[in-house]
Parts: C-alpha cells; sequence; structure tokens
C-alpha cells in the first residue's frame, strides 16, 4: 500500500513551519528597518546578523547530536515555545536607549536555538515519510521557506511602516506559540538511545561515531556531503556577490533591476522546489550528475553574453535567465540529494547527519563569497572569464559525479 504524503505528523509539521519561517521572516526585516531608522546605516545590521550565525556554525553539529537523544517532538515544542518568549521578553525590555544591544541578544538567541532546531526538523521528516514521499516532502518544505522568504518581508515591511516595531514583534511571538501548539499534536515514535559516562562522554561518543559512519562506513554521505559543498560555493558565489557586482557596477544599473533580479530568483527557486516534488518518481539517481552539469551550462551565457556586441539590457535579461536557471536546477539537486541522505541514514544517526549538511551549506557560503569577492574585484569588467570558468569547473565537477550516482543506484537496487 501506497504510503500517503499528507500524513498527520506531516501536516501538523507543515503547519509548523509556515507559522515559524513566517514568523521569523517579519520579525529580521522590521528589526533591520528599525535599526536603520535608528543609526542610518545598514552595515549595523549586516555586522549583527554576521556575529549572530556564528552560533548556529558552531552549535549546530550539537544540535544535531540532541535530536537524535531527546524525544524530536517535545524538543520542537521546547524550541519554539522559548524562541516565542525570548521575542517576548525582548519586546518589554526594549527601549530607544538599549535597543541595539537587545536586538544583538535576541538575534543571537534565535540563532542559537535555530541551530537545534533546523536538524530537529530535517531528521522528522524521514521518519514521518517513507521512499518517494520524503523527496517530495522535502520539496514541500523548500517551497514553504522560499514562499516565506518572498512573501513575509512585504507583509512585515507594511506592519511596521503602519504599526512600528513593537506590534511586529508580538505579532512574531504569536507566530512561535502557534508552531509550538501545532507540535505538541504531532506524534512520533521514540527510543531512547543509550548512554555511558558523563553528558561530554556522549557527546564525544556520538560525534566521533557519525563522523566514523560518514566518513568510514556510508561514505557515500560523506561524497554527496562533498558534492553539496562544491555546487554551494560556485552558486552562491555568483549569486550573492557577482549578481549584484555585474547589474550595479558592470553594466551600470540601479537598484530597481537588481531587485528584479533578487524576485526572479526567489520565483525560481521556488520552481526548482517544484519541479524538485514533480520529478521524484522520474528521476534515475545515476542521473543527478548531469543536474550539476546543467549547473555550469548556465553559467557559460551569463559570461560569454559579455564578449558579444550587445546593449546592456540585453546582457541583463541574459544574466537573469542563466542564473534563474541555475537556481531552479541546484535547488532541485539539493532536495534530491538530501533525500537520498536521508534515505541512507539510520534513525539514531539522522540528526547528526542533518547538522553536517547544515553546517557545510553555511560555512561554504561565506567561503564562497569572500572567494568571489576577491575574484570579481580583480577581474574588473572582465567578469566573462569568470564566468565561464566557473561554468567549465561546475562541468567538470558534474562529470567526474557520473561514475558515483550509478554505483549508488546500482547498490540501491540490490538493497530493494
Amino acid at each position: 500500500m501506497t504510503q500517503k504524503l499528507f500524513t498527520s505528523n506531516f501536516v501538523l509539521l507543515i503547519l509548523g513551519q509556515i507559522t515559524s519561517l513566517f514568523g521569523n521572516f517579519i520579525l529580521k526585516l522590521a528589526l533591520s528597518m528599525y535599526v536603520l531608522d535608528m543609526t542610518g546605516s545598514a552595515a549595523v545590521f549586516a555586522g549583527i546578523l554576521s556575529v549572530a550565525t556564528i552560533p548556529t556554525i558552531l552549535l549546530t553539529p550539537f544540535g544535531g547530536i540532541l535530536a537524535d537523544r531527546v524525544n524530536r517532538r517535545n524538543l520542537m515544542v521546547a524550541l519554539d515555545a522559548v524562541s516565542g518568549v525570548s521575542v517576548l521578553v525582548a519586546t518589554f525590555l526594549l527601549s530607544g536607549r538599549n535597543a541595539i544591544a537587545v536586538i544583538s541578544v535576541l538575534l543571537v538567541a534565535l540563532s542559537v536555538l535555530g541551530a537545534f532546531e533546523t536538524p530537529t526538523v530535517q531528521a522528522c521528516i524521514p521518519t514521518m515519510l517513507q521512499g518517494d514521499n520524503i523527496t517530495k516532502g522535502n520539496a514541500l518544505v523548500n517551497q514553504i521557506a522560499s514562499l516565506s522568504y518572498l512573501i513575509a518581508p512585504l507583509a512585515g515591511g507594511v506592519l511596521y511602516t503602519v504599526f512600528g516595531l513593537k506590534p511586529v514583534m508580538a505579532a512574531s511571538v504569536s507566530c512561535f506559540f502557534f508552531t509550538a501548539i501545532f507540535e505538541c499534536f504531532i506524534k512520533l515514535e521514540y527510543q531512547r538511545l543509550p548512554a555511558t559516562g558523563g553528558m561530554m562522554s556522549v557527546i564525544r561518543e556520538d560525534f566521533f561515531s557519525s563522523m566514523q559512519y560518514v566518513l568510514r562506513k556510508e561514505t557515500s554521505i560523506g561524497k554527496m556531503l562533498l558534492l553539496i559543498a562544491c555546487s554551494r560555493f560556485f552558486v552562491m558565489g555568483i549569486l550573492t556577490v557577482g549578481l549584484p557586482y555585474m547589474v550595479r557596477m558592470v553594466l551600470g544599473m540601479n537598484a530597481k533591476y537588481y531587485g528584479g533580479a533578487e524576485s526572479a530568483l526567489a520565483i525560481a527557486t521556488i520552481a526548482g522546489s517544484v519541479a524538485a516534488g514533480l520529478l521524484t518518481e522520474k528521476w534515475n539517481i545515476h542521473r543527478l550528475y548531469r543536474l550539476l552539469v546543467a549547473i555550469g551550462i548556465f553559467m557559460i551565457p551569463a559570461g560569454l553574453v559579455f564578449l558579444l556586441p550587445v546593449g546592456s539590457m540585453v546582457k541583463y535579461i541574459v544574466i537573469i535567465v542563466s542564473l534563474c536557471g541555475m537556481q531552479v536546477i541546484i535547488s532541485i539537486f539539493s532536495i534530491f540529494v538530501v533525500s537520498l541522505i536521508q534515505q541512507r541514514t539510520p534513525n539514531h544517526f539522522i540528526g547528526k547527519v542533518m547538522a553536517y549538511v547544515s553546517t557545510v551549506t553555511l560555512c561554504v557560503q561565506p567561503v564562497g563569497q569572500v572567494a568571489y569577492g576577491f575574484w570579481f574585484d580583480w577581474s574588473g569588467n572582465a567578469v566573462s572569464s569568470v564566468l565561464i570558468l566557473s561554468g567549465i569547473a561546475v562541468c567538470v565537477v558534474g562529470t567526474s559525479a557520473r561514475g558515483f550516482f550509478h554505483k549508488m543506484e546500482k547498490e540501491l537496487k540490490k538493497t530493494i
């Protein structure tokens, strides 16, 4: 009998993700606008956010250990309830004199809680769903995140403009508490893992055993993590650094065009998530290398157009089409690979392995941004070489992964 996708557990998880992500996005948008109004500097809030991401990177592996050690349903409820309480306390404490300090502490607190929340949610999906539904479930969660990222900032901006900061914070508190309520009704099986020694001994044992599983026993997971890191390095470097540089500095276009490009990329992310869900039953594992090659192929036209005697608008359109195609493909690839990792990981390791996926993604993004920042600065207006060489490099990586995915598909067929 085929399991349905929208089980009661998964519906409750989805409802919780909608309210949680919406609350997060409207809060951060309102806080950024408030800091900008107070200081007149966007760099201040950017600096606070940068510092706040450090706890997420450092603590996510520990969040994975906790997700495998405690009842995941109870952990999600506690984390969202504490998030709501944190925002509520900050709302009461916030004043003109201490605003920067309170906002900084709040963002760090939410970053710490997020380090435990993300691997827990990702670990729940393969326990709620099976087979192809895992991929469909991941695609749906990705769609919700993308839609929230697209819609919530607009809603947050309107709410902040009309009502001010504290009502937006109150709305965010409500979102977190509603999330916790939805999660209370999720029913997950929980089996306590044996523990020997104290807390530090358990952490050390869990960390090394999971790393040994990824790097020695199930090496395919380690290789997929490497492919995620490699693809994210190139894609995020070009999207977050290259796109604004090309639009503003090379083409000389104003912020309106850059905003249009960002909106197009957000829609492309949603389209990629939808496509991943539709392709679940039609796409074989051995074809995944083609997605990496396709990412590289989409990069090349964006570089070649700078070598042609065409106007800025034509170059802008080609860049947007190329980068949106790249965003669609990276979304599909990431969803399929994460779903494969979840399917190949036993339940007592799933939280830790998902934490490694999150940590790799978080760490690679700033590295790619810094590397491409230097590369674009060095290239000046000759950005064609950056894009063409990057495209060729990604195509080489994708072609090299062909044998790996063929071998994985054969192994999977033997186990069925």
